[in-house]
């Protein structure tokens, strides 16, 4: 994931509302999103390399997702996949909450290349970064996390934020209305761009909301939707090709459990 918008406690009918999408090379193979045969409890996709995902739910009310901080100059080739942070917060017992997670990581998740982290179980939502290592509560509002620290002010950050905040002035949120937020294709200002150590060119492909490039881009949008009593709408469309077709599904989640797919 390159790029995750969320108002958490921001809205009077949703808990959380989730607009993200995950940028990845095209030919890596990808599942979509689904209830996993092997934890059937777990709706997400799957990275069919490494056997991790980016982003999931689960019936009993728990939330993941994670993003790569971007710093090429503390890359490790050998370093585990990401991906797992996700799934093994996902499958770990329901007893084990946020914190106890992240603090049951060796080193901080030092393994790993750099890494933001979303996490939660429905009652509350954590954020974690192995490139700050604190655990911090993400307070009630509008955020943004992108390849940097959460709510660090990069372009597609700051439009985001805005875009959403005024999309949450609406008493039913329309899921159209995060797929069209995420589609943004605008490109800033070069003055505008972070300096990441990728070079300027590069910088400015990953610079919009919605990234497109030869071998590298948008593969799939996210929205997600968690009411007060805990009933869960997941939509997820996976972009076809690069001038905007897709596939798309949808899943439901009810409070106490019971899931469809639609």
């Amino acid at each position: 994931m390159c790029l995750i918008l969320l108002a958490y406690n921001s809205h009077p009918r949703y808990q959380l509302v989730i607009a993200a999408n995950r940028d990845e090379f095209y030919k890596r193979p990808t599942r979509p999103a689904a209830f996993w045969p092997e934890a059937p409890d777990i709706l997400a996709g799957k990275d069919l390399q490494e056997g991790g995902t980016w982003m999931g739910v689960t019936t009993t009310g728990r939330f993941a997702a994670l993003t790569n901080y971007r710093d090429p100059s503390r890359y490790q080739p050998q370093a585990p996949s990401r991906g797992r942070l996700v799934r093994d917060y996902l499958q770990s017992k329901s007893s084990m909450g946020p914190e106890a997670y992240i603090e049951s990581l060796p080193a901080g998740g030092e393994a790993y290349n750099g890494f933001n982290f979303l996490l939660g179980d429905g009652s509350s939502l954590f954020y974690y970064s192995n490139r700050e290592k604190i655990v911090r509560p993400v307070p009630a509002g509008v955020h943004g996390l992108s390849n940097a620290l959460l709510d660090v002010p990069w372009p597609k950050v700051r439009r985001g934020i805005k875009v959403l905040t005024e999309v949450l002035q609406d008493d039913d949120i329309k899921a159209e209305q995060l797929f069209t937020l995420m589609a943004d294709r605008e490109l800033p200002d070069d003055r505008e761009l972070p300096q990441t150590g990728v070079g300027l060119e590069k910088e400015r492909m990953l610079a919009p909301t919605f990234v497109t490039s030869p071998d590298y881009g948008t593969k799939l949008t996210t929205v997600i939707l968690a009411d007060r009593k805990r009933n869960i709408q997941f939509w997820e469309r996976s972009f076809t090709d690069r001038e905007g077709t897709w596939d798309q599904v949808y899943y439901e989640i009810s409070g106490d459990g019971r899931r469809w797919e639609k």
